[in-house]
């Protein structure tokens, strides 16, 4: 099914560039307000790369200056482009949410280029044009990868990460530590027979898109006109693949953390109209006096609740209520019972409504408290995380995840490994 290929990746060069200081987050995480500190962070910075240093000039560039930059790089030696195709294992260690420290060990690889209704590539969420539109310039300024899509695919018995895992402690390898303290250990990995065992495991799943819908779509696009301008180029031509980072779903390093929800206006209910408006959920009232009592909450009351619908709701009055039900047979996922039974029938807040801003989506627990105790918001909602088969069921039906469902950490940064589509690069 997923066909990934080894490629010459072109990187920076150690000894001439510190690649701690030039590996940046994905270039859609990027604040307006924080371009130019990442473009004055180092002159070989990856930003350079990927974003003007203004915001404001994004609509009016064709990215003929990151054509520029990019040749010029080259030729001054900060980017070589390696000497044989490989995959890249990449080893990044971090701490996470609730302060222990993890691993995720993943790779990266050419991926052959599928139309979603194969549903070999799988995606989870819908995209939005204009970030499209932006990254196609980008595409034919540079005819490169520059940044990755993330995938993941299933491995709950972890056959693949032993072989990865013994390509990165083996080395030599390249390190970086990035701005939020994330450190990445990069290996290349050109033994034939290693090779062959990551592209066979892969052959036979199909991988879901974790970050990137924009990136894989642009992709798909791009292709689309080369084939187009260039008709005997054959399924192998280097713009029928994109650069993808592989990650295992089920290993302990990949955290699906979920995206909680903050109502902006509707009024809370009280203990009644919670009861009324929710028959058949039962609700444990726990005292929370303050926000930094929130994350050991929610770790002892609903963490434990994963096999039943469950959410916590906060509305900064010192009591945090936490409602589940049992599962039902045909019942949906627990973020689309959420959005139906909570947002739409306690709250009274529709698709549409929801969509132009009347429900908040924080990433972080403390995030969403902070935002009711400062009075924008009414009720922070707190969501376990989705499960692994989750995503994987419902991608594999065809379905979207619900806005804003859940997100991967750490990110996967720019500046580790970039492809030229040049026809030099794939094995």
């Amino acid at each position: 099914m997923t066909d990934v290929r080894p490629f010459r990746a072109l990187r920076y060069d150690p000894a001439r560039v510190d690649l701690g200081r030039v590996v940046v987050p994905p270039y859609d995480v990027i604040a307006a307000d924080e371009r130019a500190a990442y473009w004055d962070r180092d002159p070989h910075n990856a930003i350079r790369l990927e974003l003007t240093r203004d915001a404001a000039d994004e609509a009016a560039t064709d990215y003929t200056e990151v054509r520029e930059t990019l040749a010029a790089w080259q030729r001054d030696g900060a980017l070589r482009r390696d000497a044989r195709p490989a995959l890249y294992a990449l080893r990044q260690r971090f701490v996470a949410p609730d302060g222990g420290e993890r691993v995720r060990d993943g790779f990266f690889a050419a991926l052959h280029l599928e139309e979603y209704e194969r549903r070999i590539v799988r995606p989870h969420e819908r995209t939005l044009s204009g970030p499209k539109a932006d990254r196609l310039k980008l595409f034919r300024a540079t005819a490169a990868n520059i940044s990755s899509v993330f995938l993941l695919y299933e491995d709950p018995a972890l056959a693949l990460n032993a072989l990865l895992a013994e390509h990165l402690d083996a080395g030599p390898a390249a390190v970086a530590k990035d701005s939020a303290g994330v450190e990445h250990r990069l290996v290349a990995i050109d033994a034939p027979d290693a090779i062959a065992q990551a592209r066979g495991f892969l052959a036979e799943r199909a991988v879901v898109i974790a970050d990137g819908h924009h990136r894989y779509e642009t992709s798909l696009a791009y292709r689309d006109e080369r084939r187009r301008a260039e008709p005997g180029a054959g399924p192998d031509a280097p713009f029928e693949f994109t650069l993808a980072y592989f990650a295992n779903a089920y290993a302990p390093g990949t955290l699906l953390l979920p995206i909680h929800r903050v109502v902006r206006e509707a009024p809370a209910p009280d203990d009644a109209g919670w009861a009324a408006r929710l028959p058949g959920w039962s609700v444990e009232r726990v005292a929370l006096p303050d926000a930094d009592a929130l994350s050991a909450a929610l770790e002892r009351h609903l963490a434990p609740l994963a096999d039943r619908h469950a959410f916590a709701a906060d509305d900064g009055s010192g009591t945090l209520r936490v409602f589940s039900r049992p599962r039902r047979d045909g019942d949906d996922l627990s973020i689309r019972v959420v959005h139906a039974e909570v947002l739409r029938g306690v709250f009274g807040l529709d698709d549409v409504a929801v969509r132009d801003g009347a429900v908040a989506f924080p990433k972080h627990a403390a995030e969403a408290a902070r935002e009711v105790r400062a009075g924008r918001g009414t009720v922070a909602l707190y969501l376990n995380p989705l499960a692994p088969e989750d995503v994987f069921r419902v991608t594999a039906a065809g379905e979207i995840l619900p806005q804003k469902s859940t997100f991967f950490h750490p990110k996967l940064p720019s500046g580790l490994v970039f492809r030229l589509l040049d026809g030099e690069d794939l094995a």
